[in-house]
């Protein structure tokens, strides 16, 4: 772990908080793709691109590593195959607002988790960034709801206790994972964690389709599918996800988590520009208060 700062791991949260916006836009096109298929193919795909990247750059997957830490590798498996399965599922049962606003929960969860089973305190100033950003995130959730409501308010979702429990569940399994993370971070370098974690969560949701809901998740044949789904497995996830893991190398979970807040800026950006969605005013201040947050984190000693 020579030569990483916590400069580093800050810019890897940020740049993954805002990639984790492209997820919203390609999921908007797989609307007749079931939560268990595309928890499923895009883990498959973001195994896919981190093989090509090692063999691109030369590198052979260190098999005595993974093997050593196998045990580690399958919980934190578990719990990111069920977190895409359960938030996929959440945006499917229930309105855009409450899946944002629970799934977004996630820091909260981490810093309970991070207190009082790890120790880690957290400081002031963190909770302030924190508590800060949390309600930038419910403002552009709000102003999102606004408009999806004035433009289509005969397709909005209505909401549901199923969908707002899965979001629920959805931001407390990623908070497990970050927090059960940090240390497995800390011994293996990326990609070499993230591929065999990526394998192995798509088997879980795989498994899990097939039990709960007898799926046989064939990959579609349609262009209009593949293309979002590859989006999906190599932007959000492949790139996003293995920087966001990256930056537990010198950040606690809840910080790491709340770099994940920027995610609905990256999402209504891009809807502006591809779909010209233009978002309600309580957009801007929401992400004045979200960036206003991070700073905080940002402020943080390590």
């Amino acid at each position: 772990m020579r030569g990483r700062t916590r400069k580093l791991a800050l810019t890897e949260g940020v740049t993954a908080g805002v990639l984790f916006g492209t997820g919203a836009i390609f999921t908007r096109f797989l609307k007749n793709l079931d939560a268990f298929s595309i928890a499923f193919w895009r883990l498959i795909i973001a195994s896919i691109a981190l093989a090509m990247a090692l063999f691109i750059v030369g590198k052979s997957f260190k098999f005595n590593l993974a093997k050593k830490n196998l045990k580690e590798l399958f919980v934190l498996s578990f719990f990111l195959g069920l977190h895409f399965v359960f938030f996929t599922s959440a945006v499917k049962d229930t309105t855009i607002l409450n899946a944002t606003v629970l799934v977004n929960t996630t820091p909260i969860f981490s810093m309970f988790i991070s207190s009082f089973l790890f120790k880690l305190r957290p400081s002031r100033l963190a909770i302030v960034g924190l508590a800060v950003s949390f309600i930038g995130v419910c403002l552009i959730a709000y102003a999102e709801t606004t408009t999806a409501n004035a433009n289509a308010p005969s397709e909005s979702v209505s909401p549901s206790l199923k969908g707002d429990l899965e979001a629920v569940l959805a931001a407390l399994l990623i908070a497990f994972y970050l927090n059960y993370g940090r240390k497995i971070r800390n011994q293996m370098d990326m990609p070499f964690t993230m591929f065999p974690i990526y394998v192995l969560a798509a088997i879980f949701a795989g498994i899990l389709g097939l039990v709960a809901a007898s799926k046989t998740l064939a990959l579609p044949a349609k262009s209009e599918i593949i293309l979002p789904l590859a989006g999906l497995g190599v932007l959000p996830t492949a790139i996003a996800h293995t920087l966001y893991f990256s930056s537990l190398s010198n950040l606690k979970s809840f910080e790491t988590a709340t770099m994940a807040l920027l995610e609905p800026i990256g999402a209504t950006v891009l809807g502006i520009v591809l779909f010209q969605e233009i978002p309600a005013y309580p957009f801007a201040f929401g992400a004045v208060l979200i960036l206003l947050g991070i700073l905080f984190i940002f402020k943080q000693k390590n």
